[in-house]
């Protein structure tokens, strides 16, 4: 298992910086709306299609991205391969996918590029958002990733 830091770890206490590619706005407001709630984090932008977001990331500062995989444009295993091909993968950032599609299959591509967690938009928000706490340092320190 390997343990993932919080920000009160000795880490700034500079917000933590949220991307988010999400193509429903009725799944992004919800993920904004819980997300904004937590104290220490901050949506640093978001986008609706894999275009937008390549070219989004390649200006943002963000923490943590929390991707879908099925877009309206593209998809969030391409973007992870154009993210990585294009050297505009940070190591220090967290990849999360939020998405119906959490398959096997996709876990492994994902994992491939750097995904350390998947969670299913229809029964694991509050696993997200648990997730966010403990980084941001609002919730429990010593959060296990599996």
């Amino acid at each position: 298992m390997k343990q993932i830091s919080t920000r009160n770890e000795g880490r700034s206490t500079a917000p933590l910086r949220i991307f988010l590619v999400e193509d429903s706005a009725d799944v992004r407001d919800l993920i904004v709306e819980g997300l904004g709630e937590i104290p220490g984090v901050e949506l640093a932008g978001y986008s609706e299609t894999e275009e937008d977001a390549v070219d989004h990331l390649a200006h943002e500062k963000y923490d943590v991205l929390i991707l879908d995989i099925q877009l309206r444009q593209g998809n969030g295993m391409h973007l992870l391969q154009t993210l990585s091909r294009s050297g505009l993968r940070r190591q220090e950032e967290l990849k999360i996918v939020f998405s119906n599609h959490v398959s096997s299959a996709y876990r492994r591509v994902g994992q491939q590029y750097g995904v350390q967690f998947f969670f299913d938009k229809s029964s694991e928000f509050a696993k997200l958002r648990t997730l966010i706490e403990r980084l941001s340092g609002s919730g429990r320190d010593g959060f296990a990733a599996a």
